[in-house]
């Protein structure tokens, strides 16, 4: 198998099927394993931009319909495939699927293309078993999926009751993007009511005045692409710059690790984010896992 996805590689080790997995992208770091697999695609953005060079370059790139990512085809050749598993749901997280058509129908590759799009926390507990069906796991798969939606229910049991605090995530910070897809349905888990979220859509574009007065309690900064340290970074920024609302808890997260990868840790994102939001219930979240700012 080649993973096109990070969320899709997290799938197959947690099936226990990783040494079934010859490539993988750049990005795709968890578990550490995945490292040692040939790499078939990476980022044709430049290094060491700021989150405004990188939205600019990348609206730029799309409006020209220009690739965001290098797609080894030689990788692809060598490796020779059963299955690719990729996504179709966002233009700037992987390798456009139109071009991994084109580049497999070039090389005479007979790879099956499996597409994960999940939209919601459920989609992407269901997608797990999508993914137990294509590399002969459905049993492991079914048995993750039970632990999962287990330990989602231990959330709701725990926080029954509890006030829900109107949480807003910012899932990228210059220009702020709001939280879409699954990321509201974790606010949700943990105890949360979202604000300024799309659920189930796409993330988009906020405006700073909407940000600045928005009616939040919380604000989760989870910007895509990055991990802790970063993240608390850009938070800061956003503190030092009176962009968020007056009054308002300021988090920073982990969030490839926790949030914006459709993978099965998003319900330790859930408890991450239960920690952050009812810590007298939960006890507080772990140093690794995310930081307060203010």
């Amino acid at each position: 198998m080649v993973s096109l996805l990070p969320s899709a590689t997290e799938i197959v080790f947690a099936l226990g099927r990783g040494d079934e997995l010859v490539g993988v992208t750049f990005e795709c770091d968890h578990p550490p394993e995945a490292r040692s697999r040939r790499v078939v695609s990476t980022s044709s953005l430049p290094e060491g931009l700021s989150p405004a060079e990188i939205d600019a370059e990348v609206s730029a790139r799309v409006a020209s319909g220009e690739d965001l990512y290098h797609l080894d085809e030689q990788a692809l050749a060598d490796l020779d495939a059963d299955v690719i598993l990729t996504q179709d749901l966002c233009a700037v997280c992987a390798v456009d699927l139109d071009r991994v058509d084109d580049a497999l129908a070039y090389l005479g590759c007979t790879a099956e293309v499996v597409t994960l799009d999940p939209s919601s926390l459920d989609d992407v507990i269901d997608s797990i078993v999508v993914v137990g069906d294509v590399v002969g796991a459905r049993g492991d798969a079914e048995h993750l999926v039970d632990a999962l939606r287990r330990r989602l229910v231990t959330l709701a049991t725990v926080s029954a009751g509890a006030p829900p605090r109107p949480t807003m995530v910012l899932e990228w910070t210059d220009p702020p993007f709001s939280a879409g897809h699954w990321v509201p349905d974790l606010v949700a888990a943990a105890g949360g009511t979202p604000v300024l979220a799309h659920r189930g859509a796409n993330s988009v574009r906020l405006e700073r005045s909407a940000v600045r007065t928005a009616p939040a309690d919380v604000v989760v900064v989870a910007p895509c692409g990055y991990h802790l340290d970063p993240a608390v970074d850009l938070a800061q920024v956003l503190v030092d710059a009176d962009r968020l609302p007056d009054g308002a808890e300021v988090w920073a997260v982990d969030a490839d690790s926790h949030f914006v990868r459709p993978g099965p840790r998003l319900v330790e994102g859930a408890e991450v984010m239960a920690r952050v939001l009812h810590p007298d219930r939960f006890g507080p979240p772990d140093a690794d896992a995310a930081r307060r700012v203010r």
